[in-house]
């Protein structure tokens, strides 16, 4: 039998391996849910944007298999990006945001060429709170004033679907793609993940480049895959890292990631894995049917045979942490991004977003733009000694204060948190962190749980996430057809 939307990465490789199927076919086969599903029936509307030249990349890559044979497990497998992820090619670039609606990029980010290399199809872009959640105070998750509304394929106007990597994460819970990719800065990967009952990894800060990717903190930034399965994000993982000149941060990942982490995937990856279980979030975040389905699956990874270290704190979860970083960082960030635009583009600068949105107010400004004001409002050269204060503090808390502590003090393999309740401090932190579905709630909401470890420990992340999501089995497709 063929394999279908919801199969992995490798079963759509060993179909065509076998000439059962092609990237062509499994490219309109996408395509046609697409069109089915994303602008009208649920209306998903996760789709901003379809690579034109899709197919034919398809059809090249499917000679090339023929000629001189794969180049590896993402050969012809169609991917999804965030629109915030530039590609130097007929796809616009643009945040979400209408000022940006017209605007291409002058080249591949590193993740789109890395991509490319790996043969992967790059499908189309794919729609995001705008400017990744950092435009206004009160937007909803999903929103963008380019693209509108993303809805939950699991409820579409009942649940969350999560800011704000919302389309990546409905798109592939609907099955639009094999797998897409997010941006995360604190949740926008982890959050909608967990809402969509999707694998995330929300990796170390530096093991992925940010070359080209639309900013808000170059401290806490990162892309990150999107998938059905932990053995997919492993493998997207794996294409997407390297050292990058024109990325500093990425010099701290030599020889610290891996090209492939499939060697990771172990069934009984958690066998005396030592995990702290983060409880006091229960009461603010999570509902009695989320505590439930989280003691749920405290008992499966006991039954696996890890060792729970119950109710451990860290110790500065309650810290008053510095909120100044990411408006002074999102300035400087954005305009140095709009610097690398072709000089055709009339957006320059964050001031000139502001103004933009300002002169077309109904169409721009739906939710207003206090964020980008108030970034506005900065120097742009990050002196000011609150920015200063605040970065130094919130690393402090976070690092040695916070998750380097409670790891050490338990001899930890990593924390579990229920649904994403961590990712601010392991953000903060620039520490990885992954979700894997843990069920339903009795409404259909899905719940997940979520690995947080120190810095480049991905693969022993992959590995636990691996194990648990193999011995609990629990992610079920959403019914597009009601």
């Amino acid at each position: 039998m063929l394999p279908n939307h919801e199969s992995t990465i490798l079963e759509w490789q060993a179909a065509m391996d076998e000439k059962t199927t092609t990237s062509r076919e499994l490219t309109i086969g996408f395509l046609k849910r697409i069109a089915a599903h994303d602008k009208q029936g649920l209306t998903i509307n996760a789709i901003c944007e379809i690579n034109p030249d899709a197919l034919a990349i398809a059809e090249a890559l499917d000679r090339e298999r023929i000629v001189s044979g794969s180049r590896g497990p993402l050969h012809g497998i169609p991917i999804l990006l965030k629109d915030n992820i530039a590609t130097g090619d007929c796809m616009h670039t643009s945040a979400g945001a209408l000022a940006l609606a017209d605007s291409y990029a002058s080249a591949d980010s590193f993740v789109a060429a890395r991509l490319r290399e790996a043969g992967a199809v790059l499908l189309g872009k794919t729609n995001l709170t705008e400017w990744a959640n950092f435009m206004s105070d009160h937007m909803p998750n999903g929103y963008s004033s380019r693209g509108g509304q993303v809805q939950n394929p699991y409820g579409p106007g009942i649940f969350d679907v999560g800011g704000s990597s919302s389309g990546s994460a409905a798109a592939v819970a609907a099955g639009f793609a094999v797998a897409a990719i997010g941006t995360e800065t604190s949740g926008s990967i982890l959050y909608p993940s967990v809402q969509n009952s999707l694998v995330g990894i929300k990796p170390t800060v530096g093991l992925i480049s940010r070359s080209g990717i639309i900013p808000i903190s170059h401290t806490q930034d990162t892309a990150g895959p999107m998938t059905r399965t932990v053995s997919d994000a492993a493998i997207v993982l794996g294409a997407l890292t390297g050292v990058d000149v024109s990325d500093p941060v990425t010099g701290k990942s030599e020889g610290l990631g891996y090209t492939d982490y499939r060697s990771f995937l172990d069934r009984d990856g958690l066998r005396a894995a030592r995990i702290g279980v983060i409880r006091s979030h229960f009461q603010a975040e999570c509902d009695a049917d989320e505590i439930q389905l989280f003691e749920a699956a405290i008992a499966q990874l006991k039954e696996a045979g890890a060792i729970l270290i119950d109710s451990v704190t860290i110790p500065s979860e309650n810290a008053a942490w510095g909120r100044s970083v990411l408006l002074h960082e999102f300035k400087s960030g954005v305009n140095a991004y709009l610097r690398t635009l072709p000089a055709s583009s009339p957006i320059r600068t964050l001031k000139d977003v502001i103004e933009f949105n300002r002169a077309h107010e109904e169409q721009a400004l739906r939710y207003g733009q206090s964020l980008l004001e108030s970034s506005e409002q900065t120097s742009g050269t990050l002196t000011e000694p609150e920015y200063l204060q605040d970065l130094l503090f919130n690393l402090e808390m976070s690092q040695a204060g916070g998750i380097d502590a409670v790891i050490k003090e338990h001899s930890l393999d990593a924390l579990l948190f229920p649904g994403c309740t961590g990712d601010e401090i392991a953000a903060r932190a620039g520490y990885p962190s992954i979700t894997v579905p843990a069920g339903y709630t009795s409404t259909g909401k899905p719940f997940g749980i979520m690995f947080t470890g120190l810095a480049f420990q991905e693969h022993v992340l992959i590995r636990l996430a691996y194990a648990y999501e193999q011995a609990s089995q629990l992610r079920v497709a959403p019914n597009l057809t009601s």
